[in-house]
């Protein structure tokens, strides 16, 4: 379905503020799942509409979820850190690294 956004501009799909949070997952699931092709397949016109849509999406999650959880390791400084153990040491376990949620236990990202 088109509708059009607050600019008048034309896109596909359902406005995403209008997704339930379940739909929304599946809807970013979705596009992140045909990411890849889109960016090596697609034409310039249908990479173009995947990255207004991804904006969107992500756009609203960020919006519903604005004390989401963050990965130490997923941050500048987890990442100097982890280049720092990088020589030799394997860092933090994977039990660490796991984040909390649907995804099982894990650090909270909180320094320690």
């Amino acid at each position: 379905m088109n509708e059009h956004d607050e600019r008048g501009t034309t896109m596909t799909g359902v406005d995403p503020g209008r997704l339930d949070d379940q739909q929304l997952m599946k809807e970013l699931e979705t596009i992140h799942r045909t990411r890849h092709d889109t960016l090596l397949y697609g034409s310039n016109d249908a990479l173009r509409a995947h990255n207004d849509r991804m904006a969107q999406l992500e756009g609203e999650y960020l919006r519903r979820n604005p004390r989401r959880f963050v990965a130490a390791g997923r941050t500048r400084d987890g990442a100097r850190e982890r280049a720092a153990t990088d020589n030799g040491a394997q860092g933090a376990s994977r039990e660490e690294r796991t984040p909390v949620g649907k995804w099982g236990p894990g650090d909270s990202g909180a320094p320690r």
